[in-house]
């Protein structure tokens, strides 16, 4: 070969090295952008300014054109924004950190048209790394995980690109250049291929060093969790309609895995903020904390806050929590919590029951606590006698109201003759007579619960609870609104609660003497879902997310240590079962085996037919839960007495079908007493009416005698034929 073709065949070669590594680093940037953006943190403006320039310079690369910024514009814009990044800082942003995401993608841009030496790229390798860095401080999602991954991705084909550019310029041997373009292509595919095997190498390794690095706090990666405009709904401070607004989003709240309880069997209220102030807008709530004492094992006693006196018998329950980082400092916890354990150095407490963490270096993520679910009987609150502590009166404290509020009060308790008669007709007036939207009015009104009762009738759970709590107080019943969360689903793969931003709920906490506060909701409600179908896949995905968010972002000294200890333990019983199992049946299964042989090849259609046989039973087996639910709801429509609410919504649902085909469809919107008034058949709007009746007994009041009674009344309902 002569020096000409030799010195061509470098160019030729250095060329291609050259085009595949501007590529590369261009998808590293890229990579790592959008690694950064899937945060949700960035703010509009940043993403669609950053997403066009590095569209264009995509374009630019895709056509095989350059265009570099001279060094003097380059200059003039870096000190530009050093002006610029202070005034972010101090007028925009109002965040160092935000400020300086702002200043390294303005620095990623400003180099990407305008890489003149060999440190340019070098620097864009570095803030790539810095841009995902800043993701991992921005979020704690587990779509980190897998953007993540492909950055390493980008990162390793870039920094071997890297280094065969290096090598093929400083070479002192020309390579002889390739006959034809088949060795380019193997070049891109052996990258391709070695790549993503050293990614999970470089994955496995970083693993194994995670899990085993020694922890001697809790949590790292936790601190860096950000808040959201959600802890607004629960602070002290609460304008009427907030809940509303949080109940627009689906995001995942927290997890409550309950001891025991494997098949979804709670339907629950998550406890938050009680609030006992209100301005005919805001709720507020006026009460001082005071700090907890932690017991000898390391528990926080919570059953002073829960109840006034101890009740006969006790329902205890143990859970277990993770929250999601919603910006908040309030334990979610169920009725009337006994104890409280957690990393948490310190914990208050107010008057109204609601529990604080103080630790600021512990925000709240992982929990577990003990709550007793006993309430008094209905008997026991209609005898419930005796003054009201002056602690208590604060709850009676009403705002300028519409007059036709108290008289509301007072002809739907006309027939009532003690407090929980009347705190139970409200209830069942607000929850029967009234309908439930999220859609509110754009115009805000002046009296926001006159509104409601009078005029729209129709509302989220916020207007309820207001609504039932004002009235109490019109009545000389003290109460309260409580904020929090109910249940929203239960995945069946991890045995927890997946409890959502959409669940935030409010409801009616009222006092009675000598039994303190008890709950009522007023809110028309529907029973705990379960996912079917497609919606199973969510449930999948959120497996993953609980499992990334527990044994990755708050990976502490417990976790490392329940993790060591099930390992030892695992791997020492799988060992000895697999040692005595081998021992005790080598031999015997190779007698089994040879007379298996030896009736398979008698008679061959006789064991096919087997085969069938067990492929349909493994079938059955397959849809055994859908053959159980189904017997469940045949034994539960049989048997409604032995669970009056669930066996009143599957009848209800059964009736509501039957109508459907006979032409009176039930909007989603329309309460039972709405719905009545759409049947012009006198008679069969009778006949529907009694149902609805027993019905709602037995939904909303637990009467078994009234569930009893629905098979009847459904039989009657549709016994009726039409000519």
């Amino acid at each position: 070969m002569s020096s000409t073709s030799a010195g061509q065949s470098v160019i030729t070669l250095a060329a291609a090295i050259e085009r595949y590594f501007q590529v590369s680093l261009y998808l590293l940037v890229l990579t790592a952008f959008g690694t950064l953006a899937s945060t949700g943190t960035l703010d509009a403006p940043t993403v669609v300014l950053v997403g066009i320039a590095l569209l264009i310079r995509g374009y630019l690369l895709s056509t095989r054109r350059d265009l570099q910024m001279p060094t003097r514009v380059t200059n003039f814009l870096t000190l530009a924004y050093g002006v610029f990044y202070l005034a972010d800082y101090s007028l925009v942003s109002h965040s160092f950190l935000t400020a300086t995401v702002h200043l390294v993608l303005f620095g990623m841009v400003v180099r990407l048209f305008s890489v003149h030496k060999e440190r340019d790229h070098y620097m864009l390798a570095v803030l790539a790394f810095l841009m995902v860095l800043a993701a991992a401080v921005l979020t704690v999602d587990s779509v980190f995980l897998l953007a993540f991954a492909g950055f390493m991705l980008m990162a390793v084909v870039t920094f071997v690109l890297m280094e065969m550019r290096r090598s093929s310029q400083t070479a002192n041997i020309p390579a002889r250049e390739p006959s034809d373009r088949l060795t380019y292509r193997r070049m891109a595919f052996f990258l391709a291929g070695t790549s993503p095997v050293l990614v999970l190498l470089i994955l496995a390794g970083a693993s194994a060093i995670f899990f085993l690095l020694p922890r001697m706090s809790v949590g790292y990666l936790g601190s860096f969790a950000g808040g959201s405009d959600m802890a607004t709904g629960f602070s002290d401070h609460v304008q009427l309609g907030r809940i509303g607004q949080i109940q627009q989003s689906t995001s995942v709240v927290m997890h409550v895995q309950i001891d025991g309880d494997t098949h979804g069997s709670y339907d629950l209220k998550w406890r938050g903020v009680a609030l006992g102030r209100f301005d005919g807008k805001v709720w507020s709530s006026p009460t001082e904390q005071f700090p907890l004492s932690r017991q000898d094992d390391g528990k926080f006693p919570l059953w002073h806050t829960a109840r006034e006196t101890v009740p006969k018998t006790i329902r205890p329950i143990h859970y277990r929590v993770l929250m999601e980082p919603i910006g908040t400092n309030i334990f979610f916890l169920a009725a009337r919590p006994r104890f409280l354990n957690g990393t948490y150095r310190s914990v208050a407490a107010d008057r109204a029951g609601a529990i604080y963490d103080l630790d600021l270096e512990h925000p709240v993520s992982l929990y577990d606590a003990d709550s007793d679910l006993a309430e008094p009987t209905s008997q026991d609150l209609r005898s419930a006698s005796g003054a009201i502590p002056p602690q208590i009166r604060e709850y009676l404290q009403l705002p300028m109201l519409d007059p036709r509020i108290p008289e509301l009060a007072r002809k739907i308790t006309a027939t009532a003759d003690n407090p929980f008669d009347q705190a139970a007709a409200i209830e069942r007036h607000l929850m029967t007579n009234f309908g439930y939207t999220l859609e509110m009015s754009r115009v805000a009104p002046s009296d926001p619960l006159a509104d409601f009762l009078f005029v729209r009738k129709r509302g989220h759970c916020e207007y309820f609870a207001s609504s039932m709590a004002i009235m109490l107080r019109t009545l000389g019943i003290p109460s309260r609104v409580v904020n929090g969360f109910r249940t929203s689903e239960f995945n069946d793969l991890t045995a927890n609660y997946v409890v959502r931003a959409s669940s935030a709920h409010s409801w009616v906490e009222a006092y009675f003497p000598g039994y303190g506060w008890i709950s009522f909701d007023p809110t028309p409600g529907t029973p705990l879902g379960s996912a079917t179908g497609w919606s199973r896949v969510s449930l999948y995905v959120d497996a993953m997310a609980s499992f990334w968010r527990e044994w990755v972002v708050d990976y502490d000294a417990n976790h490392q240590k329940t993790l060591g200890e099930d390992a030892m333990q695992g791997s020492r019983s799988l060992i000895d079962g697999m040692r005595n199992w081998a021992q005790r049946h080598y031999a015997r299964m190779l007698e089994r085996a040879r007379r298996a042989q030896q009736r398979i090849s008698q008679s061959p259609g006789r064991w096919s037919a087997g085969a069938i046989l067990i492929c349909v039973l493994l079938g059955m087996v397959a849809n055994a839960r859908a053959w159980l639910r189904w017997v469940r709801r045949r034994r539960l429509a049989r048997h409604p007495e032995k669970a009056p609410s669930q066996a009143a919504a599957l009848w209800y649902q059964r009736m509501l079908r039957w109508l459907d085909r006979k032409g009176w469809k039930k909007a989603a919107v329309q309460t039972p007493s709405e719905f009545l008034l759409r049947i012009e058949d006198p008679a069969m709007r009778k006949r529907v009416e009694d149902f609805t009746r027993a019905y709602e007994a037995a939904r909303f009041g637990e009467s078994s005698e009234e569930a009893r009674r629905l098979p009847a009344l459904y039989e009657e309902i549709t016994s009726t034929t039409e000519n």
